[in-house]
């Protein structure tokens, strides 16, 4: 008898530790299946950037080559600094503020040589904020949402706002909406809510009154 209820403790205990090291098992597959959807949604989301950049990009491009060969040439440069950001590290989902802040001066740069004193920038970050992690191209996405979205032209010039506010990013302009304003086929702010979702759990934040829209990216 004493062997018999030895030999069911014994067989208890082996179950149970099967069952154990299962449902750990069974956790760690699950959570492995999670991290590479999430990696999954990640890159889809990531890879509409480039396309759209580089195709906005080369007409304008095409432009200044029939219109100043030497500024084309410069316009040329700054391009292959733009481009090669967005192509340096495809696996990297973020980048450091100041890393991503260099990037989107070339590409001000870019715009400027379009929208000539038409377009203008005010940037004021605090160089301890200039460690901190965004997703890639965030900020650019911005710049590049409020240049879509807004009349520029001698009768209305457009400011953009890129600011901190405490552990944010703001980036903020005045409404001035195009007569037409196509589809866009940009990411958009709805996938860049998804990525910082993906990211880091958080969220960004849409302000937009009758004659100011503003997104705040929190600054991780």
């Amino acid at each position: 008898m004493r062997d018999i209820l030895i030999a069911c403790i014994v067989t208890g205990t082996s179950y149970l530790y099967y069952q154990n090291q299962r449902s750990r098992r069974m956790l760690l597959e699950n959570e492995q299946l999670r991290t590479e959807n999430l990696v999954n949604q990640y890159e889809a989301l990531k890879s509409q950037l480039n396309p759209h950049m580089l195709f906005n990009s080369l007409n304008t491009l095409y432009s200044l080559i029939r219109e100043s060969p030497d500024k084309a040439q410069n316009y040329l440069q700054e391009l292959s600094r733009v481009m090669r950001y967005t192509l340096h590290d495809n696996q990297s989902h973020t980048v450091a503020l100041s890393e991503e802040m260099s990037f989107v001066r070339s590409y001000i740069y870019l715009l400027q040589m379009r929208y000539e004193d038409n377009l203008h920038f005010e940037i004021e970050i605090p160089q301890e904020l200039l460690q901190r992690q965004v997703p890639l191209m965030a900020v650019q996405m911005l710049v590049e949402n409020a240049v879509k979205h807004n009349e520029i032209s001698n009768r209305k010039p457009l400011t953009i706002r890129i600011c901190a506010q405490g552990d944010s990013l703001c980036v903020s302009n005045r409404i001035q909406p195009r007569l037409s304003d196509g589809s866009s086929t940009c990411i958009g702010l709805a996938n860049l809510s998804k990525r910082y979702r993906l990211l880091f759990g958080r969220d960004i934040t849409i302000e937009e009154n009758e004659k100011n829209f503003q997104v705040t990216l929190p600054l991780i």
